[in-house]
């Protein structure tokens, strides 16, 4: 197991510092650079070999790559530039980082309570009507976009009815505030208003961010329930007048839970990575929203932190399926 987890580890770093490069890099051939994004109209010859020396960008591109990434090391990416000018970008980032998380965890419950549950419903009733009405229900959902959902939802149930807010992660309310987590803050400070406020903000985005998520759980457990109600194991164990519960819990979903459990972990760095439109359509103050906005105005110390925190995310939480995985089944440890 060890060996294991040093091998992941050594992966994880490499594809980091691979994509700190390719991102260094990026940023600076997109057009315009820092020094058009900062100056903007006012940028005369003089005020840009000033700025260009200024911020070393006179140097060699290594040179300025090995800064960088010194100075990431020690948790200093620059400072806002239009986002939030002046604000240091690493905090930024932290501040915005609860609103995602919070969105992306009711997301994946909500993905996970029907996916699951649905895809075994569908897999015990195979080619049935339930079982075909249920995966034109899945491919509705990958198939819609996540913008266009959340644009017909917000419509629909905050515009039209006025159901639940339009935007905004909570109403204007006197809460205090502890982690940032609206409704975990409402929890521990007993303000129980505010607590149920967060949480009506979060119906409507939490569908739109995880309709694709519970596509994909659905039809992965749907296709792990058939291919494990098949084994000659679960014939015998039915055979041996074993009860229905039973044989649904030891030995098939024990069995079917394996790739659904990768799955569940994949979708989880994609949520906390891929939030960019919901948090963008329905105002929500993440990580997401950040990007959408660092994007248009070019601010490019939020954009270098806000990436490569998106992917580190994704990185680590691949990695602890990973090792989910090799504790649930030995033999991927040896692969």
């Amino acid at each position: 197991m060890a060996r294991f987890l040093i091998r992941r580890l050594l992966q994880m770093v490499l594809v980091v510092f691979v994509l700190s490069v390719m991102l260094f890099l990026w940023l600076r051939a997109l057009p315009g650079g820092t020094v058009s994004a900062i100056l903007g109209e006012r940028a005369t010859p003089e005020t840009r070999a000033a700025l260009t020396k200024a911020l070393g960008l006179d140097e060699p591109i290594w040179v300025q790559y090995g800064k960088f990434l010194w100075r990431a090391l020690h948790g200093d990416f620059g400072t806002s530039t239009r986002v939030l000018p002046g604000a240091d970008a690493l905090d930024i980032f932290l501040t915005r980082l609860p609103a995602t998380i919070e969105l992306s965890a009711f997301a994946l419950v909500f993905a996970v309570a029907l996916g699951i549950p649905l895809g075994y419903v569908a897999a015990r009733r195979a080619n049935s009507p339930v079982d075909s009405g249920l995966v034109i229900l899945s491919l509705v959902g990958v198939a819609v976009p996540v913008f266009f959902l959340a644009f017909f939802l917000k419509y629909q149930f905050a515009v039209d009815h006025n159901w639940f807010p339009v935007s905004g992660r909570q109403d204007n309310l006197s809460c205090t505030r502890i982690t940032n987590f609206f409704v975990l803050d409402g929890l521990l400070t007993r303000e129980l208003d505010c607590s149920a406020s967060a949480l009506k903000h979060l119906v409507l985005p939490s569908i739109a961010l995880g309709t694709i998520p519970f596509a994909v759980i659905f039809r992965i457990t749907r296709a792990s329930v058939l291919d494990v109600l098949g084994e000659d194991y679960v014939r015998t164990a039915e055979s041996k007048g074993l009860t229905a519960r039973v044989v649904r819990g030891r030995h098939v979903l024990r069995n079917a839970m394996l790739p659904v459990v990768t799955t569940i972990g994949l979708q989880t760095g994609l949520l906390l990575a891929g939030a960019v439109l919901t948090e963008k359509v329905f105002n929500w103050g993440g990580i997401g929203n950040a990007l959408a906005d660092a994007f248009q105005y070019r601010d490019y110390s939020v954009l270098q932190i806000l990436i490569l925190a998106a992917a580190l995310i994704y990185v680590v939480i691949n990695l602890l399926v990973d090792i989910s995985y090799a504790i649930i089944d030995p033999r991927v440890r040896t692969r």
